[in-house]
């Protein structure tokens, strides 16, 4: 009998205040419409006198006619003004354990419910399978190709489910239609190879973020070491790495990733980039057990890359030490790197009492292996810009191309005329300021790796001296 009694008035009060909403509301627009109504005659006057009222006059009325239409609402919120939510959390302290467990332990909830809302291997095979079954036509060119049009599309979606309904969207059937010439159809195999781009995308989202200490969406070095170590077993083009080597690997294949996708230096790498590089499908495509020794030299985390690369610098570390001096770094590659450049790199860069760790070696392989890339001209462009200017001028050209010419008169060679080289560099990046070459400029022109090749090394410049032959030999051959 209680029960009923608070039923029933519970819902008595629920009446009353609908009832008292809906008062307040006719009230409400009952004052809006004579405050409207005012509004017009007043400007209905001024057109009979045909008046012009003032700037001043007229953001008067206005501003007088918006708080009286909107006062009732303002004051109905004003308690919401006097406090302001909480919008930032700040991370919790180290030393604060039960904090931290408890971030820790949300995270991994928060990770788990999103890995249970991607498609599974059998949830996959059956959206294949409902394509296969759906009524779309073939190619008459190739009639393995299935092609679906949109009331196809949405025939499926609604088949599969409300777990398959995110890659069932107008946007998603218009892109791939729009990629394959918005002919009003899709392929079934590239819908298909859609969804299970986006589960692998998701799924490789959550076990990095999984490294994220932080859960700023961010990885530290030695987050990325760990998650590369543990997938190492994964790898088997990897099975025959010597497990004394492993750590080694592990710093080589971790670097690559912090050079390109960490340009400011501050040790940390967005997940975000890290899924939307290349690099992470290079790293994974090691999983293949008979993956060609070709691609295997061209993949810089390829056990026989990180073997080279590790090879290297055992060989230059003349003494033993672990580390390389000045004068062991001057042996890489063609033994021409001149020793202005060298004393650069060994200023710019992180040494240890003068000499150079693996680290730093890698970072200056990487950048020399891959001129074209902003990232490696970035790094040129620091160690070449002598007066940190952000630019180079016919002065820093010179002070480098003066090594080049003394390397020339060793080899026994006419050394060529700096204002001549200093003119075809201009003519070959065609900087925006007459005078000025910026990393910018560089990266621009298309042609920045040869512009600074041609002062870095001998090597370089011979190639760039002789290219017309070196290309007459090319086709010839």
């Amino acid at each position: 009998m209680s029960t009923n009694k608070e039923n029933k008035s519970v819902e008595t009060i629920t009446s009353e205040l609908l009832e008292t909403n809906l008062v307040i509301n006719e009230e409400q627009k009952k004052v809006n419409e004579m405050l409207k109504n005012r509004l017009r005659k007043y400007i209905k006057k001024l057109d009979e006198k045909n008046m012009c009222t003032s700037k001043e006059e007229s953001e008067k009325t206005e501003l007088e006619t918006f708080k009286q239409l909107y006062k009732p609402k303002l004051d109905g919120d004003a308690e919401t003004y006097k406090k302001i939510p909480k919008f930032y959390f700040k991370l919790p302290r180290a030393d604060d354990v039960l904090a931290q467990k408890l971030r820790e332990e949300t995270r991994a909830q928060f990770l788990q419910k999103k890995s249970k809302e991607l498609l599974d291997n059998s949830e996959l095979k059956h959206l294949w399978s409902l394509l296969e079954k759906s009524n779309g036509s073939y190619s008459m060119a190739n009639s393995d190709e299935l092609t679906i049009d949109y009331l196809q599309f949405k025939k499926i979606r609604d088949e599969a489910g409300p777990k398959y309904r995110p890659y069932f969207t107008a946007e998603v059937f218009g892109r791939l239609q729009a990629a394959e010439g918005g002919i009003g159809r899709v392929r079934g195999v590239s819908l298909f190879n859609y969804v299970m781009r986006r589960v692998w995308l998701q799924q490789t989202r959550i076990g990095l973020s999984l490294y994220d200490v932080s859960g700023q969406g961010y990885l530290t070095e030695h987050d990325l070491e760990s998650y590369i170590a543990e997938l190492v077993p994964s790898l088997a083009a990897l099975d025959g790495l010597d497990s004394s080597f492993t750590s080694f690997y592990v710093c080589t294949a971790a670097r690559k990733f912090l050079f390109f996708l960490d340009p400011l230096r501050v040790g940390r790498v967005r997940i975000r980039d890290v899924l939307s590089c290349s690099f992470l499908d290079d790293l994974l495509e090691l999983r293949e057990e008979d993956l060609p020794m070709e691609l295997q030299e061209q993949n810089w985390f390829s056990a026989a890359s990180a073997l080279r690369v590790y090879g290297q610098y055992l060989n230059l570390d003349r003494d033993h030490n672990g580390m390389l001096s000045i004068n062991e770094l001057a042996g890489y590659g063609s033994g021409t790197l001149t020793r202005a450049f060298l004393a650069r790199v060994f200023q710019q860069c992180l040494t240890y009492d003068g000499e150079m760790d693996y680290k730093t070696y890698l970072d200056l392989v990487l950048a020399l292996e891959n001129r074209r890339q902003p990232a490696a001209l970035a790094y040129l462009f620091r160690v070449l810009d002598i007066n940190s200017q952000g630019f180079l001028d016919a002065f820093t050209l010179n002070y480098f191309f003066k090594a080049i010419q003394e390397q020339m008169v060793a080899h026994g060679a006419e050394p060529v005329n700096f204002d001549d080289v200093k003119d075809e560099i201009f003519d070959m990046i065609r900087p925006e300021h007459p005078s000025r070459i910026t990393l910018q400029d560089l990266i621009r022109s298309g042609h920045g790796h040869t512009a600074v090749s041609i002062l870095l090394e001998l090597h370089g410049f011979w190639a760039y001296e002789n290219r017309e032959a070196l290309a007459a030999a090319g086709d010839h051959s």
